[in-house]
């Protein structure tokens, strides 16, 4: 038995010919319906050049197993997340790699009421059936069917269920979908805001789907791909910019002036946003920066409450706890009325809301969080040994610590400023996280004197 190296803790992603092809998906298809008894599952692929073959693939092990298969076209993950729910699917899977490089690809699985499958829930089971390869022989009379059904009008009247369309003031709005599975849906939002007379203009880039990525694999959290958004803000006088990764479960905003926001601040922005609507609740959040979300969230009546890294542990969290709303400073956002997942729609569609209702433009919504928790956003770097790599850093920073967390990685905070460093899931990369208590000149010292620290190992 061949071990398939493809399975991750809460996904499927891998290199494509070695780790993952056509007769891999099948036996992944066949073991998530041998596993789960599905009656029918949603498929849908982003743009890259495999996913349809890959997703087709996925089809025929699911239908030989017994369940029905709906297949949405080619569609963002969410749209998955979606579909299964509000068709009531038994579950889901959505063939992307999202931001990996483009000789890679993946799965994204799900299972009743758009709940996640991790490691701890099911897939190292399906993982297990799968390297076995030891399937019943397929009974042609119990065989599942195959359809196709476009979710995309019921998807936009939910996404348009966030705000309230008579209060967006005009408003120019640049969209970067990267060439990614974004682009359709970028259309079908601007046909509809021009159907219902909303004074909101969109000025498009990169929106043809290409799973070429002629403009490269679209991923707004490096900072060498944000220049195409900032340039079109800047060229056109727009109010916001917003740009996607592949499968744009991912959204990142440029405010008016041109800069860059960090997913941190959105978080802030869209808890206290939440907690205003809904005074008491629950807001999650994840241990790579921590300080301004839990002030916000405490000053607005709510409940901060921090979880592990990774959007299987925060849905599973989110649910646990009743939460309304999580971020994560990647650009990762999870709403309890989006059955709890995350969407790259939502943020900023309640982003234009904020800025209609208060009359500020974006640059002046988040200056006061910038200027009290200062963050150079996530620094990565290649390392040997990663986790000797942390366990130095602990060292030379334990004894001045006044607290240690692991939750994720390792935390350390000191009276004005705290750092999170992590180890990547799939490469030898680390993560370096760092924010101080308004005090710019301590975050370039500390963030030079951690770097140094990790060069020189």
């Amino acid at each position: 038995m061949t071990e398939l190296t493809c399975f991750k803790a809460y996904d499927i992603r891998g290199q494509l010919g070695t780790e993952l092809d056509e007769d891999i998906a099948y036996r992944i298809g066949r073991a998530y319906g041998e596993f789960l008894k599905p009656k029918n599952v949603v498929l849908g692929g982003d743009v890259r050049l495999t996913s349809e073959s890959l997703k087709l693939a996925l089809s025929e092990g699911i239908r030989d197993a017994g369940g029905d298969v709906i297949d949405i076209g080619m569609v963002g993950t969410e749209e998955v997340y979606f579909a299964t729910s509000y068709l009531e699917a038994d579950g889901g899977i959505e063939v992307t790699a999202s931001h990996n490089p483009i000789d890679f690809n993946g799965m994204k699985p799900i299972r009743e009421g758009s709940r996640p499958i991790s490691s701890d829930t099911g897939l190292l089971d399906i993982k297990r059936l799968a390297e076995a390869n030891d399937f019943p022989e397929v009974d042609d009379s119990s065989r599942g069917g195959y359809s196709k059904l476009s979710i995309l009008d019921p998807y936009l009247d939910h996404l348009f269920g966030y705000i309230d369309l008579a209060s967006i003031s005009p408003i120019k709005l640049v969209m970067n979908a990267g060439n990614g599975a974004a682009g359709h849906v970028v259309d079908a939002l601007e046909a509809r805001f021009k159907s219902l007379n909303a004074p909101i203009e969109i000025i498009k880039i990169n929106n043809e789907p290409d799973g070429t990525f002629p403009n490269g694999i679209p991923n707004p959290i490096l900072h060498e791909n944000r220049a195409p958004t900032v340039d079109a803000v800047l060229e056109h006088g727009a109010d916001m910019g917003i740009a996607w990764d592949g499968d744009f479960d991912r959204c990142f905003l440029v405010d008016e002036l041109g800069n860059f926001i960090e997913g941190y601040y959105i978080v802030g922005l869209l808890a206290d946003a939440f907690l205003r609507k809904n005074p008491g609740a629950k807001v999650v959040y994840d241990p790579r920066l921590t300080w301004n979300t839990i002030d916000l969230v405490e000053k607005a009546g709510g409940t901060a409450i921090q979880s592990k890294t990774g959007h299987a542990f925060i849905k599973e969290l989110m649910r646990s706890e009743d939460a309304v709303y999580g971020g994560e400073m990647s650009a990762h956002h999870y709403f309890r009325d989006f059955f709890y997942c995350d969407s790259g729609m939502i943020p900023w569609l309640l982003v234009m809301e904020l800025m209609s209702n208060s009359g500020k433009p974006l640059s002046q919504l988040v200056q006061a969080m910038v200027e009290a928790y200062p963050s150079p956003g996530e620094i990565n770097r290649t390392i040997a040994d990663p986790s000797a790599a942390i366990e130095t850093v602990r060292q030379h920073y334990e004894a001045d610590s006044i607290l240690i967390d692991t939750t994720d990685g390792i935390s350390m905070e000191f009276p004005e400023w705290r750092f999170n460093l992590r180890m990547s899931n799939t490469e030898p990369v680390i993560r370096l996280n760092l924010e101080t208590k308004g005090d710019r000149e301590l975050l370039a010292m500390r963030q030079a004197e951690l770097l140094s620290l990790l060069e020189s190992l």
